[in-house]
């Protein structure tokens, strides 16, 4: 699965699991991650591409702000 920002994905694994969080950057084998509540987009979450389940492939704009990435995980 290719991940890109704006993506809308799931936690698998580690103390954060069943966590929705926003695809905010991505790099060859992590992905940077924000739920704009706790992990704010100055304080992204690095995971690992294979603890992540994709919800949905494109729902936020990846220059979003920390309000409009706490709307989208609190709406799903």
């Amino acid at each position: 699965m290719q991940f890109v920002p704006g993506m809308l994905v799931k936690s698998k694994k580690g103390r954060d699991k069943d966590h929705i969080y926003v695809v905010m950057d991505v790099e060859s084998r992590y992905v940077y991650v924000a739920d704009g509540n706790h992990r704010t987009i100055c304080n992204m979450k690095r995971k690992n591409k294979k603890h992540l389940q994709v919800i949905k492939k494109r729902v936020c704009s990846p220059n979003a702000d920390d309000k409009e990435v706490k709307k989208t995980c609190l709406a799903v």
